[in-house]
């Protein structure tokens, strides 16, 4: 269909956004051709006019739909453009924390800034042999990629990791070595793959800086070629770098640093090795301290100094190497730090004895005043003469500046030459993986030569990158066989012709370094000349002449010409250079040597790298056409052979890309800035191969995959069964235009946006079909509801009415008997309150009317006081204005006389100034005295006649206030008086009040009174009727106390069982800890044999070289003879291999030391397994004794007794048969003592001897065998101990009694209760003492009546004994009898020590006496030994004689008298005889050349290892230790040898590992010991072994099994493994539940079952196949259960990490696929009876997984039941999972980040493993419980087919 048609209302397009770049619109109505506006809804809710370009009416992009979004590969995208691949990546970014994702064959990689779990050794596991478009885009599956096309095309690999510095390249590249080194491995003990990691550390530490964009920014790029040999192992690496930028070693911007490595020694100064260096902080050094930022946050430079050391020890480089580089580092550090003062303009110098100088001299070794001068001077040299010319400040800055950085330059070309060197291998490099990390196109605000030469190298690799992307579009389209047109791509080879052609950038640089007076001006003028308007791609600014633009591939860069030719030249002074080479430090002068003559044992490498830097001054001495020659070699002339040589490199390998892509520029983490990744896109080339992708046919489907996505938009008439024709049809009618796709041979190709228009339609058909289902279901459910509810409504109804009916006759007869009751009570409160009121209006008027009276009163008392008081009041007011009056005029009379007085005093002291004034006054002066005398007389006659009146008044004064004064006593007087009276009358009221009160007191007495009496007989009957009801409650509450305590009986019973059933879980869970770090161990140990094998058996090749026409016949079974042997003769042989390795030190002492290193290793792992044997023995002995505990002490007293009595009676028949052969012999010795019989060849003397040598020895062996019963008898009686006899019961009845204590209420009923209970107890402690008693008297009657008859028979026995037997009988009845008594009084005695002992001491007495019979015995015995021996000399006397007597001839020529034997019925004793020769052979048929299948259809299961066993027992019965050893290590090497041969084959390894159990198991069960010998019957006990204890055999067997059992594993896991992702993820077991998603140019493996596909039918065959293999060859139950087990663990773990590691398989429809076929798996166990195997226990993380991706994930609610849910699962998994999960249908939702946030913060408490992975090589531990056989090993018969012949039934 048209593009334009797609333009309808509600579909959503990209427009422009200057902020956001790109931002999404839904159309509001639809496109019609012609249309210049667009009517828009924005996301954020504004509408918006969208106007076309009238030009190119371009519409808008489309959006792709939901279910589109998020693919793991950008091409899957049906609409294929920038905003599209912008919007995809943000959300994998942000929503999903997927910083991977695929576009087509690149990887792009964007920085989290933040460490992600998603690089460990699981992972790296999990992507191993995975096809790259199978996992979720990841670097390791680009790594796996390139290892794998490595090996299948036999082809070289190139992984080139490009982008912006901070986008992660680096670690990029790291994390791919990473890969490579723990897949490939390495394919010596050299650890190469561990030199190639450690060279990572040494490079960043030289070469990596900070910058304003990076924290750890490769200054420098590099390809690194990793070696592998034929089979795919690391063997060594090899390293070319490029453009190192040397000028940051002496200038850094603002916030910038130098190099790592001089922060780094810095930080380490105060080191002792670092002393001499003379090192401080690096802000005392100008070459670090520039950039104003030394510290990195989060980064320690003394660690990582430390890292750096340790990779250089690892590659090699010696502590003297190290101190070597870090005293040129500190003489950089130190130079930068040299001054220089001006002179004048032309000429400088540096101060005397300038100390960093000194400090730089001394670490070079080189002469102060020589480097001095050379600093401050240059040579210039002519043709005749040379000249010594002093340089400027400026000039001598420069070189002192263009000295450090050629010197920085020189260490770290040597550093990289002896990296190289320690990576080199000697062995021949099959093929090699190489990994470029490169740095991106940059541009910055001032550009200059580094930025030129990166962005060239990037025009190059983009070049390569189109070229290779076009040529995979081709191959792609030609192998489908489908027509194609050239599709149109960007060419940047103009742009590199601009660059190296002839006359280019490069060249007009290198010819102006050339000129004697070029400068950058010059060189910009030639580059206008010759390049402006000739090529498009270069252009001048306009603003500057000193600068030009080109044109690159990503955008437009402006170069500034400044600083161009002296960095393309590198020029460094040759005096400075020379005065370095004559250094007395000898590592300085090798960094200055050429190439040819470098005495550094690294500085040739394989590798073809040319260095990147020369020495431009001339040298005074070589050949000048050479040295003419160097100095053409500028920095852009090697920088382009360099990277022509890198073109060619990588055009001879399969390339592969990473795009590392920076988020945004302040290193947050998860934070994504449209615009800068925008940028990043369109310089990287991500979108050049989007566009590629999409002017083809960027949709390719295979047809079945088209059938069953699109199968709903068919009918069933169009459905036919060729698939193909099928989607043709379809196509034909959906798709008009047939130009929109083509059919391949297997796919279909669409044009961009028909996958969107198909989807579209899928949508709507599947819209349609469930709004056709919602309606009909919905009808129905409605009519239900209506008619339920119409149902429910009309019953509702009828009780309703009948109710209300009721109701209202009701209300009726309550109104008219309320209206009744009403009528009477208004009255009787009307006549109640009219009463009421009366009463107290009396009561108030009384009241009243004496309160006014008095109130009156009182105010006229009030009255008459206030007058006098007043009256008094206002005479004394009156006499304090008159007093205060007086004394205000006496106060201003004085006032005004003294101002007068002044006025006057004022007048004469003028007056006094004037002379005459002064003579007046001395004129008049007496008469004036005169006159002042009589006035004064005068006064003091007024003063007196005042005084008299004042007295005479004062007098009349007095006796008026005499007066006033007994007038007031008197108006006291009486005012008392009336207050008296007053008082009175107040009291009298008071009384009578009382009186009344008295009155009214007693009456409401006796009413209370009355009262009371009738309370009290109330309270008494109520009080007879409480006590009546508390009697009852209280015989309730002691039923419900007596029921209480029998329920918390039952309960304490039940938590102690439930403890105990904790407590051996707990030790169950410790014990199979233990044997799984056994286990493991041992799974070392035998690696680590394995691997001491082959180097024993390369050893032993380099030693013994055979000779031509000499086979060396094979040793391995004669090495490994004696490896489970004792330890004496393990001694012996180790002597064997040290010895036949002296020889070999010589030659090769490297192997020698590792042999002893493995040899010391493999004694340590053999004592470490020891010390965990007795751990695990001491763990199986603490489960033991926990479960003995459980059974009753008697029991285990019984069956001690049985052990006892029958070793006893064993001993007493043997006793018995020694004495009867003995008498035998005696008979027959003294009956015949004919010389015929007693001759040596007769049958007599054959009989004689052997009995005589068995007798002796089995007498020996008894008479042992009683002293040990008898030492085990004493200490047993001495370790017995007086016991507590108190029962489990009367504990319990006690707790239960203190219960019942703890629960009394009513302390009326203590005295009872305790009386009852102690009656109860009496008589329950009488009952069962006389029971006791009763049971003990029953007892010791039956005993006696027992031993009664047995007396009876023992006497009857012993008087059929002849004498001598006779004795020893008794002796032995004596024994039984004592061992019996002894254990039944110790029973009795036990609760009384005091009878015990004096029992002990009987018993003593009687010992003594048995042990005096037995010593007369052993006499009795010795006089028979002499005499044998007596009768033994006669016998060989005759022997002597007879033989002298008969000659030679005689003997030979003497016919034998034939002797006619009858043929007896022979009974076989179940032991099979071999000759020691045929040891060999036996192994070699039943073991070596035997085949599983044959014996597991045809003969018995377990046959090898009865008749292993059978023979076994014949050397045992012989008692020849030698043949049991050797036989036993024969047969477990053996073993090995067949596992090691056919160790592959699942038959093999199932048939001897059960053969082995059953070897083991019949090693057990005829051991002897009474554990393994309770299933036996009469007959095999008889067939137990008797002389040896093959215990630690059973160990060695044991350890046997467990590594047979890993090995089983490791096989069934490499049958599985490859059917396990397919048959449980991929394939659809439910057809058309999960429709497959569009798929990219990394197509996955289908998930239709095809030919070859593994569904899950597969599996279960597969399982089938192993359980009936397992079942024929007759595997013990137990053990098959834990085979099952293991291989459904296997099953769940790789099932769920492949669905942790793929987004395509996390949808609801998947996890239905996946509980189905956990489904089938678990009906799988039920048909074979393994339900109980726990094999589905570990299918619970699987199945946790399943159903979270089908629950509801929206609210908290889902929350809480998926964290309650997912309880197998860690945080980390489910996280993952809510991540991953992708809708396949649009009707589905994508999980919300805020929803995955709150399941994080629910789940933040829980304290699990934060690994993402599970563990799928995990082997659970494994057990061998005793599985004893019922088949009789005498009735075992031996086919013929199994060639053992040579052996005999015996």
């Amino acid at each position: 269909m048209a593009a334009s048609e797609l333009y309808t209302k509600f579909a959503r397009v990209w427009i422009p956004d200057p902020e956001e770049v790109w931002k999404s619109a839904e159309l509001l109505k639809d496109y019609k051709p012609g249309d210049k506006v667009l009517l828009l809804h924005l996301e954020e809710g504004k509408e918006l006019e969208y106007r076309l370009d009238p030009k190119t009416k371009e519409l808008p992009h489309l959006r792709n739909p939901d279910i589109l979004v998020g693919e793991n590969d950008l091409t899957a995208l049906s609409y294929l453009h920038e905003p599209a691949v912008l919007h995809n990546l943000r959300v994998r970014f942000i929503d999903s924390k997927l910083i991977y994702t695929y576009c087509g064959i690149v990887l792009v990689a964007i920085n989290p800034y933040e460490q992600l779990p998603i690089y460990g050794e699981d992972i790296i596991n999990a992507y191993s042999g995975q096809n790259m478009g199978d996992m979720d885009p990841h670097i390791f599956a680009v790594a796996e990629e390139a290892y794998k096309q490595m090996a299948r095309d036999e082809r070289n690999q190139s992984i080139i990791v490009s982008g912006e510095s901070g986008a992660g390249k680096t670690v990029s590249a790291k994390y791919a070595m990473r890969y490579f080194a723990t897949v490939s491995g390495s394919a010596s003990e050299a650890n190469v793959e561990e030199k190639v990691l450690a060279s990572n550390p040494i490079m960043e530490s030289i070469g990596n800086a900070k910058t304003t964009r990076n924290d750890n920014s490769s200054r420098f790029g590099k390809y690194i070629e990793i070696g592998f040999d034929k089979r795919y192992r690391i063997i060594g690496a090899n390293m070319r770098t490029y453009l190192l930028e040397k000028s940051r070693v002496v200038f850094q911007a603002e916030e910038e640093r130098n190099y790592h490595i001089f922060y780094q020694l810095c930080a380490s100064a105060k080191l002792p090795e670092f002393k001499m260096l003379r090192l401080g902080n690096a802000n005392h050094f100008h070459y670090t301290k520039q950039g104003g930022s030394p510290v990195i946050e989060g980064v320690d430079d003394a660690k990582e100094m430390a890292h750096t050391r340790q990779a250089c020890s690892l590659l090699g480089i010696s502590e003297s190497y190290q101190m070597g580089i870090f005293r040129i580092l500190a003489g950089i550090l130190h130079l930068g730090n040299v001054g220089f003062t001006s002179r004048d303009s032309d000429s400088c110098t540096i101060p005397p004895k300038h100390e960093p100088l000194s400090i730089f001299c001394d670490l070079m070794g080189v002469d102060y005043e020589e480097m001095c001068h050379w600093l401050c001077h240059r040579k210039l040299a002519t043709a005749t003469e040379t000249y010594i010319k002093p340089i400027s400040k400026l000039q001598a800055t420069n070189a002192r500046d263009a000295l450090s950085k050629h010197i920085y330059a020189k260490l770290f070309n040597w550093i990289v030459d002896h990296v190289n060197q320690a990576l080199h291998s000697a062995v021949k490099q099959h093929s090699f993986i190489g990994v470029l990390d490169i740095y991106g196109f940059e541009t910055f605000e001032i550009n200059s030569f580094e930025q030129f030469c990166i962005n060239y190298a990037n025009e190059k690799l983009q070049q390569q990158f189109n070229m290779h992307v076009f040529k995979l579009e081709q191959e792609e389209y030609m192998k489908e066989q489908i027509p194609w047109t050239l599709i149109d791509f960007y060419d940047n080879q103009p742009c590199i012709n601009l660059i190296e052609s002839k006359l280019g950038i490069l060249d007009l640089l290198d010819e102006e370094c050339k000129m004697p007076k070029g400068t950058d001006d010059t060189w910009a003028q030639k580059l206008y000349n010759t390049h402006l308007n000739k090529c498009a791609l270069f252009e001048k600014p306009r603003l500057s002449n000193k600068a030009f633009i080109i044109q690159h591939f990503a955008d437009k860069v402006e170069y500034q010409c400044e600083g161009f030719l002296e960095k393309n030249k590198d020029t460094v002074f040759e005096e400075q250079i020379k005065v370095l080479k004559s250094s007395k430090f000898k590592m300085l002068p090798e960094l200055f040597q050429d190439d040819e003559k470098a005495i550094s044992p690294t500085s040739a490498t394989s590798s073809g790298r040319t260095p990147l830097t020369r020495l431009s001054a001339k040298p005074t001495k070589g050949r000048p056409g050479q040295t003419a020659k160097e100095h053409k070699k500028t920095v852009g002339h090697q920088f382009r052979n360099s990277l022509h040589l890198l073109m060619e490199t990588l055009n001879a390998t399969t390339p592969h890309y990473v795009r590392c892509i920076k988020p945004n520029d302040f290193k947050f983490p998860f934070t994504f800035d449209e615009k800068r990744a925008v940028q990043q896109l369109r310089a990287c080339g991500v979108l050049e191969t989007i566009r590629i992708s999409a002017a083809g046919f960027p949709s390719r489907w295979t047809y079945q995959e088209f059938f069953s996505r699109y199968r709903v938009l068919m009918k069933q008439k169009d459905v036919l069964s060729d698939r193909k024709q099928t989607c043709k049809n379809v196509l034909e009618k959906l798709i008009l235009d047939k130009d929109k796709y083509q059919f391949g041979k297997t796919k279909i190709f669409f044009r961009a946006g028909q996958v969107a228009y198909l989807e579209k339609l899928r949508a709507d058909k599947l819209r349609a079909a469930c709004i056709r289902i919602q309606k009909t279901i919905r009808g129905w459910l409605q009519r239900k509801k209506y008619l339920r509810m119409r149902k429910a409504a009309v019953t509702v109804q009828r009780y309703v009415r009948g109710y209300q009916a009721r109701c209202y006759t009701k209300f009726l007869r309550r109104t008219k008997a309320a209206t009744i009751i009403q009528k009477y009570w208004r009255m009787y409160v009307v006549c109640r309150k009219y009463r009421i009121t009366r009463a107290a209006t009396i009561v108030l008027q009384s009241y009243l009317r004496g309160y006014l009276a008095r109130n009156r009163y009182r105010r006229i008392l009030r009255e008459h006081k206030a007058v006098i008081i007043q009256k008094w009041v206002r005479g004394w007011l009156a006499r304090t204005c008159y007093k205060k009056t007086m004394h205000a005029i006496i106060y201003l009379q004085c006032c005004f006389r003294r101002m007068m007085a002044k006025r006057e005093l004022k007048k004469l002291k003028i007056e006094a100034r004037s002379v005459e004034r002064y003579k007046k006054l001395h004129i008049g002066m007496e008469n004036k005295i005169m006159q002042l005398q009589r006035k004064v007389d005068e006064q003091n006659k007024d003063y007196k006649c005042l005084m008299e009146k004042l007295t005479n008044l004062e007098g009349v004064y007095n006796s008026e206030t005499e007066k006033r004064r007994s007038d007031l006593e008197r108006l006291q007087l009486s005012e008392e008086e009336a207050k008296v009276a007053t008082g009175r009358v107040l009291s009298l009221q008071e009384e009578i009040a009382k009186l009344r009160k008295d009155l009214e007191q007693t009456r409401s007495e006796k009413k209370s009174i009355e009262e009371r009496a009738d309370k009290y007989k109330q309270e008494t009957e109520q009080l007879v009727s409480d006590l009546k009801e508390e009697n009852t409650l209280l015989k309730q509450e002691k039923e419900a106390l007596n029921h209480l305590i029998v329920e918390q009986a039952k309960e304490m019973t039940e938590t102690m069982e439930k403890k105990l059933v904790e407590e051996t879980k707990q030790l169950e869970l410790d014990l199979n800890d233990e044997r799984l770090r056994y286990q493991n161990l041992l799974n070392e140990f035998s690696r680590l044999e394995e691997r001491y094998d082959d180097l024993k058996e390369e050893m032993t090749l380099m030693v013994n070289v055979p000779k031509p026409g000499h086979k060396r016949t094979d040793s391995t079974h004669s090495s490994n003879e004696s490896e489970y042997t004792f330890s004496s003769e393990i001694a012996d042989t180790e002597d064997i291999p040290l010895r036949t390795e002296e020889p070999s030190e010589k030659k090769v002492p490297l192997d020698m030391s590792l042999f002893l290193k493995l040899q010391k290793r493999v004694t340590e792992l053999e004592q470490e397994k020891q010390m965990m044997q007795d751990e695990l023995d001491r763990k199986e002995e603490q489960v033991l004794r926990s479960k003995a505990k459980e059974e009753e002490r008697p029991q285990i007293r019984g069956a001690e007794l049985e052990y006892e009595s029958l070793k006893r009676q064993e001993l007493e028949s043997e006793n018995k048969k020694l004495k009867n052969e003995l008498n035998e012999l005696r008979k027959a010795l003294s009956e015949k003592s004919a010389p015929e019989v007693t001759a040596p060849g007769a049958p007599a003397y054959r009989v004689l001897m052997e009995q005589l040598t068995s007798v002796s020895e089995e007498l020996d062996v008894r008479k042992e065998e009683v002293l040990i019963l008898r030492s085990q008898l004493v200490s047993q009686k001495e370790a017995i101990q007086p016991k507590n006899t108190m029962t489990d019961s009367t504990i319990l009845l006690e707790d239960v009694q203190k219960m019942k204590d703890k629960g009394e209420i009513a302390q009326a009923y203590i005295g009872l209760k305790e009386t009852n209970r102690l009656l109860e107890s009496q008589l329950q402690s009488q009952k069962r003492s006389h029971e006791n008693e009763a049971e003990a008297l029953r007892g010791e009657i039956q005993s006696l009546k027992e031993e009664n008859n047995r007396q009876q028979q023992l006497l009857a026995q012993n008087l059929q004994l002849p004498p001598e037997a006779r004795i020893e009988a008794s002796l032995q009845h004596e024994i039984t009898r004592l061992t019996n008594e002894n254990l039944y009084f110790e029973e009795l005695y036990a609760d009384d020590p005091k009878k015990y002992q004096s029992y002990r001491i009987s018993l003593y007495k009687r010992m003594i006496d048995l042990m005096e019979q037995l010593e007369k015995q052993d006499k009795t015995v010795r006089k028979l030994k002499k005499q044998l021996k007596v009768f033994a000399k006669k016998i060989g006397e005759l022997e002597v004689s007879q033989t002298e007597s008969i000659s030679p001839g005689q003997i030979i020529d003497e016919p034998i008298r034939p002797v006619n034997i009858p043929r007896k019925e022979k009974d076989f004793q179940g032991m099979l005889e071999y000759k020691k020769e045929d040891e060999q052979k036996l192994v070699k048929n039943l073991i070596l050349e035997l085949k599983p299948r044959g014996v597991a259809v045809n003969l018995i299961p377990g046959l090898p290892a009865y008749i292993l066993f059978m023979c076994v027992r014949h050397a045992d019965y012989l008692n020849d230790d030698q043949k049991v050893r050797s036989l036993l290590t024969s047969t477990i090497n053996s073993i090995k040898k067949v596992l090691k041969k056919r160790g592959d084959d699942f038959e093999t390894v199932s048939f001897w590992l059960s053969n082995t159990c059953r070897f083991l198991h019949c090693l057990k069960q005829y051991s002897g010991e009474e554990g393994f010998m309770k299933h036996n019957t009469s007959r095999q006990n008889e067939h137990c072994l008797t002389n040896f204890d093959l215990a630690e055999y059973r160990q060695v067997l044991s350890d046997l099994a467990i590594q047979i059992y890993q090995q089983l594993v490791r096989v069934l896991e490499n049958i599985l493994q490859p059917m396990i992702v397919s048959g449980m993820l991929e394939h659809e077991t439910i057809q058309g539940v999960s429709g497959v998603k569009p798929t990219g140019l990394r197509k996955r493996t289908s998930s239709i079952a095809d030919e070859g596909t593994y569904t899950l039918d597969s599996i279960l065959r597969q399982l089938n196949s192993f359980h009936s293999v397992m079942c024929q060859h007759g595997m013990d139950p137990e053990l098959i259960k834990q085979v099952v087990k293991q291989m459904f663990y296997i099953v769940g773990a790789i099932t769920l990490n492949n669905l942790l590691l793929r987004k395509d398989m996390c949808s609801w429809s998947k996890g239905m696929q996946i509980r189905y076929n956990v489904s089938q798996l678990e009906e799988w166990l039920r048909d074979k009876n393994l339900m109980n195997s726990g094999a589905k226990e570990t299918l619970e993380p699987l199945i946790q997984a399943a159903q979270l991706l089908q629950v509801k994930k929206k609210t908290d609610d889902d929350a809480e039941a998926i964290c309650s849910m997912c309880n197998a699962l860690t945080t980390a998994q489910i996280v993952k999972v809510l991540n991953l999960y992708t809708p396949v249908n649009e009707f589905e939702e994508r999980v919300s980040v805020s929803f995955i946030r709150t399941i994080q913060m629910r789940l933040r408490d829980r304290k699990d493993s934060p690994q993402l992975l599970m563990d799928a090589k995990h082997i659970f531990p494994v057990t061998f419980p005793f599985n004893p056989s019922s088949l009789a090993l005498e009735t075992i018969q031996i086919p013929a087919s199994l060639g053992l012949g040579f052996i005999s039934r015996v």
